[in-house]
């Protein structure tokens, strides 16, 4: 079936078609799902919800741009609508510009221990980390879809920076070390 078939059926409600789609996007999905939730089952919860949301609105999608980009904009809202419910965006208001430099030092890590610093940052500085890197959004449209000033965006995505080469380099830093140690025992 194409995905004309897939979306047409979709929007006459179609089970089979809806479950079709799932298949096909719900990894892609679930990954943006990951980047803006703290944990597994709350990233299981905004991929349920986005979907649902996805089958409601399908009749919306006018065919022009891509339906996945069209739907990674709903997912993305969807993640962020639950951190404006639950209050979870208490954003800083302070209007400190700071730069800081992540230089190379994230190339030495995984992806997997990346996206677990990414999940551990407060919600209000992985939102817009994961906004600006991840998803290519511009402060402007950060502080819009936030409610916050674009100054504000600017600090929170430093922050965050500062917050992930941080556990980056003290993550090296212990594998040095632990590597010195064995070296050490077995040359002694």
């Amino acid at each position: 079936m194409s995905l004309e078939e897939l979306i047409h059926n979709c929007k006459k409600g179609d089970r089979k078609a809806q479950e079709l789609l799932y298949r096909a996007y719900a990894t892609t999905l679930y990954g943006i799902c990951l980047k803006y939730s703290k944990s597994k089952s709350q990233a299981e919860d905004t991929l349920h919800d986005s979907f649902m949301t996805i089958y409601d609105k399908i009749g919306q999608f006018k065919n022009k741009g891509s339906f996945e980009g069209w739907m990674k904009r709903i997912t993305v809202n969807t993640a962020l609508q639950k951190y404006r419910k639950q209050e979870y965006l208490n954003v800083v208001t302070d209007n400190t510009e700071e730069e800081v430099t992540v230089d190379n030092v994230y190339d030495d890590i995984s992806l997997q221990t990346l996206l677990s610093y990414i999940q551990e940052l407060p919600n209000k500085y992985r939102a817009t980390f994961n906004l600006y890197v991840m998803d290519g959004y511009t402060h402007k449209e950060i502080s819009e879809l936030l409610g916050t000033t674009i100054g504000t965006s600017k600090s929170n995505l430093a922050r965050a920076r500062a917050l992930l080469k941080e556990k980056i380099e003290t993550k090296i830093t212990q594998s040095i070390v632990s590597i010195l140690i064995i070296i050490s025992t077995h040359f002694l």
